[in-house]
């Protein structure tokens, strides 16, 4: 996604440049204090009177604790690490994310979910169609295919490590399942921070944006939670052709928003800025104010105001908390 390099005349990479250097002078909103950037052998600050411990991305060294990473030094009580910017995805159990599934397996679904290892979604740790609690049997491992097939985007939660390394997940809420109507899209990891909200519904534009830990993101037409619930297999099969292309079909309008708030996305990733419900929702009305259709938001233009723009909200984020 940062591959995205609009062609700028001169005055745009000029104003990009401008606009860039103020950022980088300006603290980010995501921070309350200045965080203390470190490059490999850099000494970091400490107070050896604390008894502090010598976490990830540090090292003792002749007495004093340099830095083994490029990152922020982070600090939690008495726990000094580094945490690197541009590191892949490293899952937590309690995280929201979103994958596809690349293989089905004996009583489990193997998912790609920007990790080095892939996840496992076990038949045993989601809700199936009918809703009703009972026993997997192997009936159901047989209609696995019904439910997820191979390519479908899931968004589940991380529920833990399994011997191997690789992740365990589970899908029991409504709000877990199969995504469909949207567009799936692929950021760096590192551009996502840990919320307590990763599910939003756009009221004013119909859309889901469901913001997953691990870069991937899915914009899709607004579905209501637990809407397919209660739907056995053998019914889904029986429904009509008729029907099914009337509950699949997505408006026009519908499909510009998602169009809309997916270039929103793919605008903060190239530029790098931390991507934030917030920030994609102001990206998007801010296109819609200068009657930029959706096509031209991922010109040079844009792509220039979108930081100029950002410069503008933390400068006066900074003379507020003045």
């Amino acid at each position: 996604m940062r591959d995205l390099q609009p062609s700028l005349n001169q005055t745009q990479r000029v104003r990009l440049q401008s606009a860039l250097r103020q950022l980088h002078s300006l603290p980010s909103s995501s921070s309350s204090s200045p965080l203390s950037s470190v490059a490999v052998a850099d000494p970091i600050q400490v107070n050896h009177d604390d008894n502090i411990l010598k976490g990830h991305g540090t090292l003792d060294c002749d007495g004093e604790v340099v830095a083994t990473l490029c990152g922020v030094v982070e600090r939690v009580n008495k726990l000094v690490y580094v945490r690197a910017l541009r590191a892949r995805y490293k899952p937590e159990v309690g995280d929201i994310i979103v994958g596809r599934v690349i293989e089905i397996a004996p009583k489990r679904w193997r998912l790609e979910i920007n990790f080095s290892q892939v996840a496992v979604l076990m038949l045993s740790s989601m809700n199936l169609p009918d809703g009703i609690q009972r026993r997997r049997t192997a009936v159901d491992e047989l209609n696995m295919r019904s439910i997820f097939e191979e390519n479908d985007v899931i968004c589940a939660e991380v529920r833990g490590f399994q011997h191997d390394g690789s992740l365990h997940l589970q899908a029991r809420s409504q709000k877990y399942g199969k995504l469909e109507r949207g567009q799936l899209l692929t950021v760096p990891a590192y551009l996502v921070k840990r919320r307590k909200q990763h599910f939003h519904h756009l009221e004013q534009y119909g859309v889901d944006l469901i913001i997953g830990c691990n870069g991937f993101i899915w914009v899709g037409e607004h579905v209501e939670a637990g809407e397919n619930v209660g739907m056995l297999v053998e019914d889904q099969k029986k429904t009509s052709t008729a029907e099914e292309e009337s509950w699949s079909f997505t408006p026009l309008e519908t499909r510009k928003h998602i169009c809309r708030i997916a270039n929103a996305v793919r605008l903060l990733s190239a530029l790098g800025f931390t991507l934030t419900v917030e920030a994609i929702v102001d990206t998007a009305e801010a296109s819609l104010a200068s009657n930029i259709e959706i096509n031209d938001m991922l010109g040079a233009e844009f792509f220039v105001q979108t930081a100029e723009r950002e410069v503008q909200r933390r400068a006066s984020m900074v003379r507020k908390k003045g």
